[in-house]
Order: C-alpha cells, then structure tokens, then sequence
C-alpha cells in the first residue's frame, strides 16, 4: 500500500494563506488611521471610490471592489447615517440607487490624504524595496483580474 502524499495541503504552500496574512495584517496598520477619522476599512475603501468619481450606482461601487450589493447596502447605510454619503434612487430609472458623497465626505477627503503615506511608512524595512512593493502590487493586480474573469465564466 502506498501512502498518500498530502503534502499539497501544507499552510506553507498555499497561494492564498500568504495574501490572506497580508492582507489582514495590511488592514490591522490601517486601524489607527481609520479610527481617527471614524470610519472601518470596508467604508474607508467605498469613500476612495467616491472621492475618485464624486457620484456612483451602488452597482458600479461593488463592481469596482468586488463586493455584492447585499454586502455592500449595509455599509453604505452606515455612511449615510455618518453623514458621509447620500443615498438616492435614479430619477431615469429607479432600480438604481446613486450614492453621492456629502460636504462632510468630501471634508474628510482632506483629512485622509496622508493615510496611503502613511501606511507605506511601515513597510521602510531594508528587506523590502519599493520597486519590490510596487511590483507585488503589478502583480496582485493581474491577479485579482484573472480571478475576476474566472469567476464570470
């Protein structure tokens, strides 16, 4: 009898625990600079889009973060009652709900400014460049792309 190799099944080989570690530890730096303006990474993320469009369908918004609208309306009820955001249905087609940003989301724009700075302050480590980081990002990219367009086939 042969005995099965389940070496496959190895942490240290998996693709996705290193991006999930990452991952959660990258939001856990967020923390602090979210806390002072009162907002958690999910709505930090919604807010960058807005800031980028001013205006959006709460379609196009979970588009551009992968996010389905049942995730994502609760969220977005948060920033309105923050008073971050507005909510409104379309008046051409009242399906859509437009999400807008308000004068205090667009406010906190300016006091967020300094957060991306900031978060790459704590990955100066002489065991890691820049280019290095910029090149993860490049690559990252591509693949949160392929596994988008794997998961619409």
């Amino acid at each position: 009898m042969t005995k099965k190799d389940y070496s496959s099944l190895y942490l240290e080989k998996q693709l996705c625990f290193p991006l999930y570690a990452a991952s959660r530890l990258t939001t856990k730096i967020y923390e602090p600079l979210l806390n002072a303006l009162d907002i958690t990474y999910p709505q930090y993320l919604v807010l960058m889009v807005l800031w980028q469009e001013e205006e959006l369908t709460v379609n196009e918004i979970g588009s551009r973060l992968f996010l389905e609208s049942n995730t994502l309306t609760p969220l977005l009820k948060r920033l309105e009652q923050k008073g971050l955001v507005t909510r409104q249905r379309a008046a051409e087609d009242e399906r859509k709900v437009l999400i807008s940003l308000t004068k205090e989301g667009n406010a906190l724009k300016r006091r967020a400014v300094n957060i991306p700075e900031q978060l790459i302050a704590n990955f100066n480590d002489e065991s890691i460049t820049e280019k290095e980081i910029l090149q993860f990002q490049t690559t990252l990219k591509k693949l949160v792309g392929l596994l988008s367009d794997s998961m619409k086939k």
